[in-house]
């Protein structure tokens, strides 16, 4: 991304980043899907309740 501190104007900033982001390289593909990292939870147990 282009380096926009020295850019006071808030809409002359979003045209510099909009065309920066044009300008840059496709992310790849994914490899593995987007949340499998995140802390799996544990099923409670089903049926009657334990209490």
């Amino acid at each position: 991304m282009a380096n926009t501190k020295s850019i006071t104007d808030k809409v002359e900033r979003k045209k510099v980043k909009r065309t920066a982001r044009k300008a840059a390289p496709a992310k790849a593909k994914r490899t593995t899907p987007r949340g499998e990292n995140k802390a799996k939870v544990k099923k409670l147990s089903r049926g009657q309740s334990k209490r």
